[in-house]
């Protein structure tokens, strides 16, 4: 079980730490191997994703990654800024999956924006197609407007675009997770707009026809935008692409009271994944020691579930989250009074505590 340990920036190292030392516990021959990436990674060898870093995160079995992202790599042109990384990570491993679990413990119910009884009990998944769209559509860049009313002008244009098997591939991870939950998905498009989403669309439905014992409904993006916040627990798995699974999925973060919450898997046709929480570098508060380091330590859960099917590991570290919880223990992001206010670290050493 060879694992890439790729800390990052920001308060990636800090919270990837904590990750490491509840991996270290469990009794498991885990081979790690940690190595830099993003601005680190810039900073040591003048690239966001260095040769030694690819090569490790292609010969290992699972990648577990911190966040990406700092304000003093802003200037540097677009192909060497930290958020490079990811994406080549993502298109050189072949991860096209992207799971993104949006649960509401108990405990921080109160935590969230929302009214309670809105999202007490919210457990949703969120499967965003990963290495197609917007993102990565060719042809893209800065040029002189060759038509409209402001021809002649410069113009930032990026091409939207999927492929049948793209499409089907990840309708498949979408069915085939709502067998194993509620059985309800729904496709989220802009197909009364865009064509590339209504192709989706018929795509989606005719996939649909392998799976006859899971509802699918299709809903515009801006209506499941707004469904998320005025009815979240109506939705069980939600499909979409990749950009805007990149927004709704930040959306449902915020439903559950904070974003250092919820863990991420990105897989690809076997399962082998890069493991992140769905939260960023946050700069403005790195080395401080206040990062919540959970989103980070349940998504070597998924690791553990997902890529090396050790279920009975993860069940024990989502065990002693929710123990943790229970304790009243927070961090910064998730505090309320009446709970006790603890540090990265003291988090850390919480849930070793509590899985032994």
């Amino acid at each position: 079980m060879k694992i890439a340990i790729l800390p990052g920036d920001g308060i990636g190292p800090e919270i990837i730490a904590q990750a490491v030392k509840v991996l270290n516990v469990l009794g498991e021959s885990f081979e790690l191997e940690t190595a830099p990436v993003g601005g680190a990674g810039y900073a040591a060898h003048g690239h966001p994703l260095p040769d030694g870093t690819l090569a490790l995160a292609k010969a290992a079995d699972a990648v577990l990654f911190g966040a990406v992202g700092d304000y003093q790599y802003d200037t540097l042109e677009r192909a060497l800024r930290p958020e490079q990384a990811i994406l080549g990570l993502r298109k050189q491993l072949g991860l096209f999956g992207n799971l993104r679990p949006a649960i509401l413990y108990p405990e921080l119910a109160g935590a969230s924006t929302l009214k309670p009884e809105v999202v007490s009990g919210l457990d949703i998944l969120i499967v965003r197609e990963l290495t197609g769209d917007i993102y990565f559509g060719q042809p893209r860049g800065v040029r002189e407007c060759p038509d409209g009313p402001f021809k002649g002008q410069r113009e930032g244009y990026d091409t939207m675009r999927y492929a049948e098997g793209e499409i089907r591939r990840i309708a498949h991870v979408a069915f085939q997770a709502a067998q194993k939950r509620g059985k309800r998905l729904t496709s989220v498009d802009k197909a009364n707009v865009l064509e590339t989403f209504q192709f989706w669309k018929d795509i989606v439905t005719d996939v649909h026809k392998e799976y006859p014992d899971v509802a699918l409904d299709h809903m515009y993006v801006d209506n499941a935008a707004m469904q998320l916040v005025r009815a979240p627990k109506k939705f069980d798995v939600i499909v979409t692409g990749n950009m805007f699974g990149d927004i709704l999925s930040d959306c449902a973060a915020m439903l559950t009271g904070s974003i250092g919450m919820l863990p991420s898997a990105s897989l690809d046709a076997s399962n082998k994944g890069l493991y992140e929480p769905s939260h960023g570098s946050a700069p403005d508060i790195a080395g401080k020691g206040i990062a919540n380091p959970l989103a980070t330590i349940l998504s070597a859960a998924m690791m553990l579930r997902y890529t090396f099917n050790k279920n009975e590991q993860a069940d024990r570290i989502e065990t002693a989250v929710k123990s943790v919880l229970a304790q009243g223990l927070r961090t910064a992001d998730i505090f309320e009074p009446g709970t006790t206010k603890v540090g990265t670290e003291e988090m850390g050493n919480a849930v070793v505590k509590a899985l032994a």
